[in-house]
């Protein structure tokens, strides 16, 4: 076999200046995070977890010497986010619980990596979910309790009042957190489930009050209990806080929080304010399946209550646009696969009823245009009915 050919000098060229686009290994522990850092916020998480890796072996390398495992935090907490955003759920796990490990208490400050953030991570990416997710939150909110009243005890400006706001925040909603597990996977035990739902909503309303989001899920445990006029109550509270704002203002709800607040205002017998809100929703983003099919849905509940009592309107126009807005759903639904057959199933038994009450469509209903025109009729109605 004849020698092997030395690369070319070009090449060399080439391989060298590759190994600079990664983590140099000169660089402080403290300037690699700050260069992940930076990555991951360019959207760059595969590079942002290679330099993040290298800082958190220089920080080993460290703590063998001066047994100050502290000082792996930082990088710890950012390895385990970036995992997040990687979709790797169990190194992120990993990292989370090994930083909880090191800082049980949450004490660390939080420059340094500490604080609740870990905590709170780890409740939710729980495999167990259940008492682990509760257990983990619960140490997340004493975290937050201790901190908020550190800080209450101190002379802050009134820069401080930001971060007292934030943690107030992640505090109420780690709460409501806890009681929706109550709800959901630990709703077996129907006494000891409804005690503690009661007793972190009431702690999570007294955080807060002003909250739409903690007055949501105030409304879900109430709703669970069968105690709708609460729920209304509380519904209406979260209403008033941001309906008359504009869309982009920061204390509207997100997106998802909005088509939960339908559902629940839906189950709770509010269909004229849900559909207040699902009109909002579909103008904002008419490409959402599911509030398509919320407010056919909620209109369908609609048609029903029509001649009814007080109310003296036509059945079949709500009929109409409930069956416009089910087929925008049916059609948005296959032209994006869509995958909750539940939804789909549900929309086409909605649709078949209205057919059979209104006769087969004989123009093309789904139509971009009719759709768009019944959930600004909506809107209208909506509007005609706040001026009154």
């Amino acid at each position: 076999m004849g020698k092997t050919r030395p690369p070319e000098r070009s090449k060399l060229a080439k391989r060298k200046k590759k190994s600079t686009n990664g983590p140099n290994n000169s660089q402080s522990p403290e300037e690699l995070l700050a260069q992940a850092t930076a990555l991951l916020q360019i959207s760059e998480p595969e590079s942002a977890l290679s330099t993040a890796r290298s800082a958190l072996a220089q920080l080993q390398l460290r703590a063998a010497s001066n047994s100050n495992r502290i000082a792996l935090l930082p990088a710890l907490s950012l390895i385990g986010e970036i995992n997040v955003e990687l979709g790797d759920i169990e190194s992120a796990r990993e990292a989370f619980a090994l930083s909880a490990d090191i800082d049980t208490n949450g004490d660390a400050p939080e420059s340094q990596g500490g604080g609740a953030e870990k905590f709170l991570w780890l409740a939710q990416l729980s495999e167990e979910g259940g008492r682990d997710s509760v257990n983990w939150y619960e140490r997340g909110v004493e975290t937050l309790k201790r901190q908020l009243h550190a800080l209450a005890e101190q002379d802050l400006e009134e820069e401080a009042d930001a971060i007292v706001e934030d943690k107030r925040t992640k505090l109420a909603n780690a709460l409501c957190s806890i009681a929706e597990v109550y709800m959901t996977d630990l709703s077996w035990d129907d006494k000891v489930a409804e005690e503690q739902c009661n007793k972190v909503i009431e702690e999570a309303l007294v955080f807060g009050p002003d909250m739409p989001e903690v007055l949501q899920t105030a409304a879900s445990v109430r709703i669970s209990q069968v105690k709708l006029e609460e729920a209304r109550h509380y519904l209406q509270q979260s209403l008033e806080l941001w309906k008359d704002l504009e869309p982009h203002d920061p204390q509207v709800p997100d997106f998802p929080a909005r088509i939960s607040l339908s559902r629940l205002l839906m189950e709770a017998g509010m269909e004229d304010e849900a559909i207040e809100v699902l009109a909002r929703l579909v103008a904002e983003d008419d490409q959402s399946v599911e509030a398509w099919y919320l407010g056919g849905w909620c209109l369908n509940l609609m048609a029903s209550k029509q001649g009814t009592g007080s109310t003296e309107e036509d059945p079949k126009e709500f009929q109409k646009r409930s069956r416009k807005w089910l087929q925008k759903c049916l059609k948005l639904y296959q032209l994006l696969d869509y995958e909750d057959e539940r939804l789909r199933e549900h929309a086409l038994e909605l649709t078949a009823g209205l057919n059979d009450i209104l006769g087969e469509p004989i123009d093309e209903e789904d139509d971009d245009d009719e759709a768009d025109e019944a959930w600004q009729d909506d809107e209208s109605e909506n509007e005609e009915m706040e001026g009154t």
